[in-house]
């Protein structure tokens, strides 16, 4: 998606968090089965169906995602575990739902390349950005970790918000109904509210490793970032588990209700983050759906006064929520 000729930095905090990403990722899957396989043994059949709902649901739209970016590029592939399957084996890999574990393993590839490269020379690797003109149009494999990890970032994004954060919220729901939630489910709830927050952190970063002026990001400042949305999202999910605690049906009005008035913002924004129409409207309806749990910045300049009216706006659907519940 990104513009890979220009030279970009991928430090050593990049390295570690795109490690961390795939196991990560991983896990999430296998703890998804065992979710499904718990309610099905306790017969809790609706839980089954939304849990069910959900991971389909954030499947189909991230796979769509990675189809229609690797079609924009007309197929071209920058690392060697992408270009193993041919285009018409790719689309066979998207339609069953694997397409986003070749990006995974192409990030992890160029992200362990750039590394290694820098610690075998690292003279070359700080110097490499004053080459030739004739170098600089060859993108190297720190740029292209930076631009593939961007899009990857950006597809967890979408993951996160069309699956983990609805599961948290029924989870938190399932909580309150049993009226004593014991040690590990809320351990399970904690992280799952961490998980989101690391994603978020993480696209973050990557985001701002494009900006000239903040390539030197200090962990410090992801800490910080981690913990606000850490925060911002436990409350939203809180308050909207307590609503679907005592009106479990109007929970769905709400979310049908809220999402048209953030999909009109959304197009109101006029984003040009797609590179044909019909991939524009699902972006902008996907950033209603992540808007409906947290603040995701979509139009470039400053967003000092958007973000205010969006944290408003939060602030009072959750007042509303919890006075509902109350």
């Amino acid at each position: 998606m990104s513009d890979t000729r220009t030279k970009f930095k991928y430090n050593g905090w990049d390295f570690v968090f795109t490690c961390v990403d795939l196991p990560l990722f991983m896990l999430d899957v296998v703890l998804d089965v065992l979710a499904a396989v718990s309610f099905y043994k306790e017969r809790a059949y609706v839980y089954l169906g939304v849990l069910v709902l959900f991971l389909l649901g954030s499947s189909l739209l991230t796979q769509a995602y990675s189809w229609l970016w690797y079609s924009y590029d007309e197929f071209e592939r920058k690392t060697k575990v992408e270009k193993l399957p041919s285009p018409r084996q790719l689309k066979l890999l998207h339609v069953f739902q694997l397409g986003i574990y070749f990006r995974h393993a192409g990030v992890l590839e160029m992200a362990v390349q750039s590394f290694y490269k820098k610690i075998r020379d690292p003279e070359n690797g700080a110097s490499r950005h004053t080459g030739s003109s004739a170098d600089e149009q060859e993108p190297d494999s720190e740029s292209i970790a930076v631009s593939l990890n961007h899009d990857l970032s950006m597809l967890r994004i979408i993951e996160t918000f069309a699956e983990s954060a609805p599961q948290l919220t029924l989870m938190l729901t399932i909580i309150l109904q049993q009226g004593y939630p014991d040690l590990i489910t809320v351990f399970k709830a904690v992280c799952s509210a961490s998980a989101i927050a690391f994603a978020v952190t993480t696209y973050h970063r990557s985001l701002r490793s494009f900006l000239p002026d903040k390539k030197k990001q200090n962990i410090t400042s992801s800490v910080i970032y981690f913990t606000w949305n850490l925060v911002l999202i436990s409350s939203r999910l809180t308050a909207l588990a307590l609503f679907a605690f005592v009106l479990p049906c109007f929970i769905f009005a709400h979310f049908i209700c809220s999402w048209l008035v953030l999909f009109f913002f959304a197009w109101r924004s006029k984003t040009e983050f797609m590179e044909s129409p019909c991939g524009e409207w699902l972006y902008r309806a996907t950033v209603g759906l992540i808007w409906y749990f947290d603040w995701f910045n979509v139009a470039e300049g400053k967003t000092r006064y958007r973000t205010v009216l969006y944290h408003r706006y939060m602030l009072t659907d959750i007042c509303i929520l919890c006075g509902m519940w109350c």
